[in-house]
């Protein structure tokens, strides 16, 4: 007699929402990931973009506006099958009149920003990024605390082009929010 276990019978969408308090799960290619919330530094770093682009893009404060910024939405690439969160994500107005009621966010992000930590590094290199490709997200940043780095990429057809990485104490103003100019500096703790 073959029994199932309980968790083979689940989808992983299921599994994914059964995860204990304190543990993020994403479903990308077809597998469940799942990883402890961030550090103290990987979430300074969240809250820090947050603030300084949000601030200009998302309220409107100080800068053009138009756009949601959004700390870890629930993104379904393809309705509970192929599911990422990311640690910023952004939308344009335009695109996302308003934010969705419940939590799956099934338009794909025109920006989307992770934090590298050492433990999720690979996966956001080798399992997020050719997904955000696939599914059009038009900007994405990578930002490393350890390393005090950010490498910010574009889309064009259908691949990552690099725009630049930038580093240490910089100021940039990198697309899609060059109307505002970041000191790197203040991201670091």
């Amino acid at each position: 007699m073959n029994i199932m276990h309980p968790l083979a019978e689940q989808t992983l969408y299921k599994q994914l929402c059964a995860l204990p308090e304190g543990v993020t799960g994403e479903i990308l290619n077809g597998r469940l990931h799942t990883q402890p919330r961030p550090t103290g530094r990987h979430a300074r770093v969240t809250v820090a973009l947050d603030r300084r682009i949000g601030g200009p893009y998302d309220d409107g404060g100080d800068g053009p506006g138009g756009w949601w910024i959004l700390i870890e939405p629930e993104v379904h690439f393809v309705r509970d099958t192929e599911v990422a969160v990311p640690d910023l994500a952004g939308w344009r107005r335009e695109r996302m009149a308003t934010i969705p009621e419940g939590h799956r966010f099934e338009v794909a992000p025109d920006w989307i920003c992770e934090i590298l930590s050492p433990s999720t590094a690979g996966k956001d290199r080798e399992d997020k990024m050719p997904i955000y490709a696939r599914y059009g997200v038009r900007y994405l940043w990578l930002v490393d605390p350890r390393i005090r780095t950010l490498e910010a990429y574009r889309l064009e057809a259908g691949g990552w082009v690099e725009i630049g990485c930038f580093g240490g104490d910089e100021q940039v103003a990198v697309a899609p929010f060059e109307a505002v100019s970041l000191a790197l500096k203040d991201l670091w703790v």
